[in-house]
C-alpha cells in the first residue's frame, strides 16, 4: 500500500533567498591544525517537543568526553545531520561546533520537528502511473481511490507511527497499522503489525500485447482480499536493519474471473489462503533518503509462500549508488532484479516490470511479466536552482519552503524472462530506454519528476512521476 501525499502549496512569496547547496550542509570548524585532538565537552540538543531525547541521541555520532581529530570533525558533523534528517522526524537540523578554546568544543544541535498528525482527505489514482491514467484511461475519476487517511506519526515520541485508512472509490479498503522501531531501551528492536481488507468491482485479469485487460461488474465485487501481518525489526547499527515478517492472506475471485483466466490464482481455484514469510536485509548510507545525491543503499529479500496451491520461492534485491562529482553535478547508478521458483507461476505472481514500483523510464505504458529479470539505470544530473520561499502561512517550524531543481539525462536497460510469454513483444530480450528531464525537490520529501523518454519500439513522450524513485 503506497502512501501518496496530496499537498497544495501557495505560489505567492515576498522573499526568495539562496538555499543551502545540500540537505546535509554543515558549518565547518576552522582551526590552524587539522591533526590536533579536541575534546567534546558536551552535546546540547534543542528544538524538540514531542520526540524523546534518547531517540535523537541514537543518531548522533558524538559522545560527551570523546576525543576527536580536527580532520575528522567536519565529516562527523555532516554525518550527524544526515542521520537525523533520515529519521524523517524533522524538517530541518542545524549542527554546529562551538569552540571553547583550542582543545575544547561542544556540539550544538537544533532540530525543527515535522507536523506529526495528518487527518487528511485521501485521493490517489489506481493506475500504474499518471500518464496511463491521463492518456489511456482518459483521466477517469472511476479509477481513483478516495477517503480519509488518519496518520499519527511519532505517536509516543519514539518515531512510532499509527495509520488508519478508510478508503472508497475504485478499491474499497480498511486498514490499520502500527509501527514502533524502538521497543527496548537499547533502541535496537522494533515491531510492525497490520491488518487490511479490500474489495474491487474491477480487476486486471490478464496481459495481452503488454497491456492489461480488465473485467468489471458494477453490481458485484469480483476480487476480495484480507491480510494480517507481523514484523520484527532488528537494527544493530545506524545503517543496517534486519526485518523478519510473517503474513496470512485470504484472496477470493468470482466465477467470471476464473472463466476468463483459469490460472489467475491457481489452476481451477477461485480462493486461496496462505501464510508467507520474508527476511529483508537493508543497508543505507545516503545523504538524503527521498532524493540521494551521495552514498549507497541496498537491500536483499528472501520470500517464501507456503501452501499446496501457493508454492513460491523468491529472491530479490535492489541497490542505489549516488556519486557527487562536483558541487552541483551528480551521477546515480541503480539496479534491481528478482528470480522466482518454480518458473511456472499463476498470473497473480508473475508481475515484474510495469505493474509494480519496478519500471523502465520510457516503458510506462507497457507491462512486462516475468519470473526472472531486472533493470539497471544510469542518471547524470546537475543542480540548476536552489532557493527558499517564505511560507505565506505563518508557522514557527515551517517558515520557509525549500525548492531544488535538477536537470538530468538518463539511460535504462532491462530484461524479463518468461517461459511462456504468449504475445508479449518485450519478454526474453534486452530492453533499452533513454531520455532527459527535470526533478523538483521540496519539503516533506516531495519529489516531482518530469521526464521525456524514448524506447526501442520508437515511442517517445513526456512522463510525470511523483512516487519514490526506485
Amino acid at each position: 500500500m503506497v502512501l501518496t501525499y496530496f499537498t497544495g502549496i501557495a505560489a505567492y512569496s515576498q522573499i526568495i533567498e539562496k538555499a543551502p547547496p545540500s540537505p546535509v550542509a554543515i558549518q565547518p570548524l576552522t582551526t590552524d591544525s587539522v591533526n590536533v585532538l579536541v575534546v567534546i565537552t558536551d552535546v546540547i540538543i534543542s528544538g524538540y517537543k514531542k520526540t524523546k531525547p534518547y531517540i535523537i541521541q541514537r543518531e548522533v555520532p558524538f559522545k560527551k568526553g570523546e576525543y576527536i581529530l580536527n580532520s575528522e570533525l567536519n565529516h562527523k558533523l555532516a554525518l550527524c545531520k544526515q542521520q537525523l534528517m533520515n529519521t524523517t522526524l524533522f524538517v530541518d537540523v542545524d549542527v554546529k561546533p562551538v569552540k571553547l578554546d583550542s582543545n575544547h568544543i561542544y556540539i550544538d544541535i537544533h532540530v525543527k520537528e515535522r507536523w506529526y498528525l495528518f487527518p487528511i482527505p485521501y485521493f490517489r489514482i489506481v493506475s500504474r502511473n499518471f500518464n496511463t491514467w491521463w492518456f489511456e484511461e482518459n483521466h477517469s475519476f472511476q479509477r481513483v481511490n478516495y477517503g480519509l487517511k488518519f496518520m499519527q506519526n511519532n505517536v509516543t515520541g519514539r518515531n512510532d507511527n499509527l495509520n488508519l485508512w478508510f478508503v472508497g472509490g475504485y478499491t474499497q479498503q480498511l486498514s490499520l497499522r502500527y509501527e514502533n522501531p524502538n521497543i527496548d531501551h537499547k533502541l535496537k528492536n522494533g515491531i510492525n503489525v497490520g491488518f487490511g481488507y479490500s474489495r474491487n468491482r474491477e480487476l486486471n485479469y490478464a496481459i495481452n500485447h503488454n497491456k492489461q485487460s480488465f473485467f468489471k461488474q458494477p453490481d458485484n465485487f469480483v476480487y476480495k482480499q484480507m491480510y494480517v501481518d507481523f514484523a520484527y525489526t532488528y537494527r544493530p547499527a545506524i545503517k543496517t536493519r534486519h526485518i523478519f515478517r510473517v503474513s496470512y492472506y485470504d484472496i477470493n475471485i468470482n466465477d467470471t474471473i476464473l472463466t476468463l483466466n483459469n490460472k489467475f490464482l491457481a489452476p481451477g481455484l477461485k480462493r486461496v489462503r496462505y501464510p508467507d514469510f520474508n527476511y529483508t536485509l537493508q543497508y543505507s548510507n545516503l545523504d538524503y533518503n527521498p532524493y540521494p545525491l551521495k552514498g549507497f543503499a541496498g537491500e536483499a529479500t528472501f520470500y517464501k509462500r507456503f501452501g499446496k496451491n501457493s508454492n513460491v520461492w523468491e529472491l530479490n534485491g535492489r541497490a542505489n549508488y549516488a556519486i557527487k562529482v562536483s558541487p552541483r553535478s551528480f551521477v546515480q547508478l541503480q539496479g534491481a532484479g528478482l528470480v522466482r521458483l518454480p518458473f511456472k507461476q499463476p498470473y497473480i505472481t508473475n508481475n515484474l516490470m510495469g505493474s509494480t514500483d519496478l519500471y523502465m523510464r520510457g516503458l510506462e505504458y507497457y507491462v512486462v511479466q516475468g519470473v526472472a529479470g531486472g533493470v539497471a539505470r544510469a542518471t547524470v544530473k546537475n543542480e540548476v536552482l536552489s532557493l527558499n520561499v517564505r511560507n505565506p502561512i505563518k508557522s514557527k517550524t515551517h517558515d520557509k519552503i525549500p525548492f531544488r531543481v535538477f536537470l538530468k539525462a538518463f539511460g535504462d536497460i532491462g530484461y524479463s524472462y518468461m517461459p511462456d510469454y504468449g504475445n508479449s513483444k518485450l519478454n526474453n530480450k534486452l530492453l533499452r530506454t533513454w531520455g532527459a528531464g527535470i526533478d523538483i525537490v521540496t519539503f516533506y520529501d516531495i519529489v516531482v519528476r518530469l521526464e521525456y523518454s524514448f524506447n526501442q519500439l520508437g515511442d517517445q513522450g513526456m512522463f510525470i512521476h511523483t512516487q519514490t524513485d526506485f
